[in-house]
């Protein structure tokens, strides 16, 4: 069985930082695209950074610059470095590895299979991020 658990999350003030995590079991990290997507109510689930198998990141253009997708094989945890932060950020932040196959773990791979090829993903629980202004 696969499993995540997301961490890290909370409410913090415009320009504030937080770092989430998370933890997983049933694969390991070396082997999997990963990726960090957030929801906000009313909105489609949307990509936010992805991280491969080989090291490789790829972040969306709303957050680059602010946000850093990192990975410790060894420990098999995930995290999203969050800078910056703006009320827009204000989301349901939710981590998944790809476990099927034939998806490239780019942003705009990655949006058409929420689409197309949402089997492909397992999710974690989420973690709530609300920046105030």
């Amino acid at each position: 069985q696969v499993q995540l658990v997301e961490s890290g999350g909370g409410s913090v003030q415009a320009g504030g930082s937080l770092r989430l995590s998370c933890t997983a079991s049933g694969f390991t990290y070396s082997s999997n695209c990963m990726g960090w997507f957030r929801q906000a109510p009313g909105k489609d689930r949307e990509v936010v950074a992805a991280i491969d198998s080989d090291g490789s990141t790829n972040t969306a253009d709303s957050v680059k610059g602010r946000f850093t997708i990192s990975k410790d094989n060894a420990k098999n945890t995930l995290f999203l470095q969050m800078n910056s932060l703006k009320p827009e950020d204000t989301a349901m932040y939710y981590c998944a590895a790809v476990v099927g196959e034939g998806l490239r773990c780019a942003i705009e791979t990655m949006t058409f299979a929420l689409q197309y090829r949402d089997d492909v993903y397992r999710w974690g629980q989420g973690t709530q991020v609300t920046v105030s202004s």
